[in-house]
Order: structure tokens, then C-alpha cells, then sequence
């Protein structure tokens, strides 16, 4: 039974995160047993933020990375595979980002459009499981986005639209997300922040949930 409306958080989010995608699990729970509510804040991939990110990275890095997110979507009973084609164009052996980004940009203004509109939360909800659910080879092509943004409440066409009259607005508001998650405190995602303190990954919903113990019975103590 959901409860009560309980306090907003900000949520930070990338549509190429895997923890991003496995976050949505804890953000349906909370918002069904806490009330909680959502600002999100979509920001671009460190890929396209920090394009050599990748090669200051220990090789195990990104084997390590695959293995844990499936484990953990195992976990949760979540469907996961990774994105075809992955939203970030990339290439496989020596990990360098492409200058060519076709995709990647696409989702970020429309997920800034769906900010604006007010439907952030669905529509990420709602296209992340098309990336990332392993049912859909080709999500970028067809119906496929056209169906989860109607799924969202919204209009693919419409979006595309307002986009094309004015890409630097959407671009721009990216851009903000990004600094005011820097100003939180960090730079990945998942982010979520309550009450100015972030909390880094999926993995510290228990640690934000003990921090909303602390806020509801008025012992929360300072913090940086």
C-alpha cells in the first residue's frame, strides 16, 4: 500500500548506465512503500562528459562492470542485456568514444523534453526498459520509442518537434543537471540527493533509507 506523500529526491540518471537502469527497481519500491517523490535530473554518459574516462580505467574495469550488473538484475529479477545498438557509439577493443554520437544525443534532448513536459519519470522508466530489457534488437529503429514515450503520456512527435525549435534549450539543460550534481557532491550515476547529501549508486538505497529514518524522527545530524 503506498503510503503518504513523503519527501522529494533528486535522482540523477544516464540513459547509458546500467545502474541507472537497475535503480528504477528502487525507485518503484520507494515510491510504493515511502511515498517518496522523484526529481530527476537526466545527465549525459561520463562517455560523452569525460571521453577518456575509459582509458584511465584498470582493464578489469569494464569485465568486472558486465558481470556485476547482471548479477545484480539477477537479483532483482529485473530483464537485462545490454543495449543493441548501444546508445553510445563505441568501439569495443580499444574503448575509444566516437566523435559521431547519432544516438546518444537523440535520447538526451528527448529526455530533457520529457523534463520540461513534466514526465521525466515515466519516460525514463519506460525507455530504459527498451534498452535495456533484452527484448528489442534495434530500439532506435520502428515504433519502438514512439511506443514508450506514449507509454509516459507523451507524443514522440511532438517532442521531436519542440526539440528541433530550439536543441540548444534541451542541450542546455543538461548541462545544468550535470553542475548541480558536481555541486552535490558527485559526478556518476546513480545519484540520488536528499536534503543536499548524496548518496552514490543503487547500492546505497539501504544508506538513504536510514537517512530517512534519521530526517523522520528529527535525529538526522549534520553532514558535509
Amino acid at each position: 500500500m503506498t503510503t503518504m506523500a513523503g519527501p522529494t529526491i533528486d535522482l540523477y540518471w544516464s540513459f547509458r548506465s546500467p545502474y541507472s537502469y537497475l535503480a528504477l527497481h528502487h525507485v518503484r519500491a520507494l515510491t510504493a512503500s515511502h511515498g517518496l517523490r522523484w526529481n530527476v535530473k537526466i545527465v549525459r554518459p561520463l562517455a560523452i562528459r569525460t571521453p577518456d574516462f575509459f582509458s584511465r580505467e584498470d582493464p578489469l574495469w569494464r569485465p568486472y562492470l558486465l558481470i556485476d550488473t547482471k548479477r545484480i538484475a539477477e537479483s532483482l529479477g529485473m530483464p537485462f542485456a545490454r543495449p543493441t545498438p548501444d546508445p553510445v557509439v563505441q568501439d569495443p577493443v580499444t574503448l575509444e568514444i566516437a566523435e559521431h554520437q547519432p544516438y546518444i544525443h537523440w535520447l538526451n534532448r528527448l529526455g530533457a523534453e520529457a523534463t520540461l513536459q513534466g514526465k521525466a519519470l515515466p519516460f525514463i522508466d519506460q525507455v530504459s526498459d527498451l534498452l535495456w530489457n533484452g527484448r528489442v534488437v534495434g530500439w532506435h529503429e520502428g515504433d519502438h520509442l514512439a511506443h514508450a514515450a506514449a507509454r509516459a503520456g507523451l507524443d514522440l512527435q511532438q517532442m521531436q518537434a519542440a526539440i528541433a525549435a530550439d536543441p540548444v534549450a534541451r542541450d542546455r539543460l543538461l548541462e545544468e543537471h550535470e553542475t548541480q550534481l558536481r555541486a552535490a557532491g558527485h559526478w556518476g550515476v546513480p545519484t540520488f540527493v536528499l536534503d543536499g547529501e548524496a548518496f552514490f549508486g543503487q547500492d546505497r538505497v539501504p544508506l538513504l533509507l536510514w537517512r530517512l529514518s534519521q530526517r523522520d524522527t528529527g535525529s538526522t545530524s549534520e553532514h558535509a
